[in-house]
């Protein structure tokens, strides 16, 4: 089945069926909801995190109806990338879906807007006092996902500025270049609170 220009390799409705799928198929990206029975709790979100412990990098865009800070935070956590967390009820633009969807198929990340308003609020210490304002709105449209000819676009300056910001961003978190990291998801950790 085609959708989308997207091949649909697997449609499950529960967590083994997902871990399964998973495994066997090993897809560009995989669209999860973090619930599915058997145990209608967060049944899709553990598949998930297991499936990318175990194919380090496997690229998922999780679906959920509400904030869950834990649950942004656990994707997150191994900041690699290629992930996505969208809230169920700003899926109904097809255009921003199939972008979010492109984006982490890419090795990029997505992170509804909500989800980073809460979880920066819910940060107490602010570990990114160095910035400046506007590096502040440059990191805050990569954690939402946003390349940067994306983020120049949003903001009205060239890419060139965005590469400058972001140097300064990776410079002032003390955040250095590794073949073992993505530098980006690192940032978006420590603007999230979590890294």
């Amino acid at each position: 089945m085609a959708a989308h220009g997207f091949d649909v390799v697997a449609a499950v409705g529960s967590g083994p069926e997902l871990a399964a799928a998973l495994r066997t198929h090993k897809p560009d990206v995989s669209i999860v909801d973090v619930r599915m029975p058997p145990t209608n709790t967060d049944e899709g979100l553990q598949v998930s995190l297991a499936a990318r412990r175990e194919f380090p990098g496997l690229p998922i865009l999780v679906l959920s109806q509400h904030v869950e800070q834990l649950y942004a935070r656990e994707l997150l956590a191994d900041g690699t990338g290629a992930i996505g967390y969208l809230l169920k009820d700003r899926v109904f633009n097809a255009d921003q879906f199939i972008d979010a969807v492109r984006r982490v198929a890419a090795g990029g990340t997505v992170m509804d807007p909500e989800v980073i308003a809460k979880l920066v609020a819910g940060n107490a210490s602010d570990p990114l006092a160095a910035l400046t304002p506007r590096e502040r709105e440059v990191l805050e449209l990569m954690a939402e996902g946003c390349s940067n000819a994306a983020i120049a676009g949003r903001l009205h300056f060239s890419e060139g500025a965005v590469g400058k910001h972001t140097a300064n961003i990776f410079q002032k978190l003390g955040i250095s270049a590794s073949d073992d990291t993505n530098r980006r998801v690192l940032a978006v950790l420590a603007y999230l609170g979590a890294g």
